[in-house]
């Protein structure tokens, strides 16, 4: 069960009026269509800018949700707003009625898209598992979230994509050679990460995890922040409720929420407040 929605689409009502974003959106839905058919899924339903999409196996669904993305992230801005999407999905079994779709699997699979930011797509760890060999080499850990009605956590998991025409594989073999020397620093009190990696991740937030850097600040959720390598560039994904605070060195301060900013050169992350008011930093430096 896959649930996608495009990303953008409030801003872009805003700026270029209904008529406009209309359009817009019903090109984004056709695409995605487009993408479930051919991977031989089935569109159960739309919901304003969402689709919500059936596949017979998790392959299927991830090949889709690829395809998804590169269709997505080749069309050009509409009034300035650039739209992209968010992509969610859960395998497992599901009960259909009158064309419908219920059950745990379709909770799951929508509490999956919530956490996902423009971009990104995420599915759980027990779907990872089912994948093939191409698809599963191309997934990573990220951390666990407690869904309503679930008696234990669901781990989730990120399958990285990138630019290519066959979207089969999900990503190039490219992806590792660009920019392979750059690394980040995070600075925290007296201590020091570096991320090196390709792809490489870490999450800031107070809870403590494999590959994490906990800051005890009260304003800061408990999974704040993902901060990732992407070839040559950093990106810190927020995934809080009271946003992240960047501010890249000679630059206005710029607040995050549930979206993607990519760090350069130095500056600092305020969490849940701006940086003028909080009493834990994490320093950046992009060398």
């Amino acid at each position: 069960m896959l649930f996608a929605d495009v990303a953008g689409s409030t801003k872009l009502y805003e700026s270029a009026g209904d008529a406009v974003a209309m359009d817009a959106i019903e090109r984004c839905l056709r695409l995605m269509r487009h993408a479930t058919e051919v991977a031989g899924g089935r569109v159960v339903k739309t919901i304003g800018d969402e689709i919500m999409a059936l596949f017979p196996t998790p392959d299927a669904a991830t090949g889709a949700a690829a395809e998804m993305q590169h269709a997505i992230d080749q069309l050009l801005p509409v009034a300035s707003t650039k739209l992209g999407l968010r992509v969610g999905f859960h395998f497992g079994p599901v009960m259909q009625r009158d064309g419908d779709v219920f059950g745990d699997t379709v909770n799951v699979a929508s509490r999956l898209v919530e956490q996902a930011v423009r971009g990104q797509i995420i599915t759980s760890s027990e779907t990872m598992a089912m994948l093939g060999p191409v698809f599963r080499a191309w997934t990573r850990r990220l951390y666990s979230i407690q869904i309503k009605g679930k008696t234990s956590e669901v781990e989730l998991c990120e399958v990285i994509w990138s630019q290519r025409a066959d979207t089969t594989a999900i990503s190039s073999h490219r992806m590792a050679a660009k920019g392979a020397s750059v690394v980040l620093r995070l600075r925290y009190r007296d201590l020091e990460r570096k991320l090196r990696r390709n792809p490489d991740a870490i999450t800031l937030g107070r809870e403590q995890t494999p590959h994490g850097l906990v800051v005890e600040d009260h304003n800061a959720s408990r999974l704040h922040c993902t901060i990732e390598r992407r070839q040559d560039r950093f990106v810190l994904i927020d995934h809080s409720s009271n946003g992240s605070f960047v501010t890249v060195e000679g630059d206005p301060e710029v607040m995050l929420r549930r979206e993607e900013f990519t760090l350069r050169k130095h500056g600092w992350i305020a969490f849940g407040q701006p940086r003028s008011g909080a009493s834990e930093v994490v320093e950046f430096f992009c060398d």
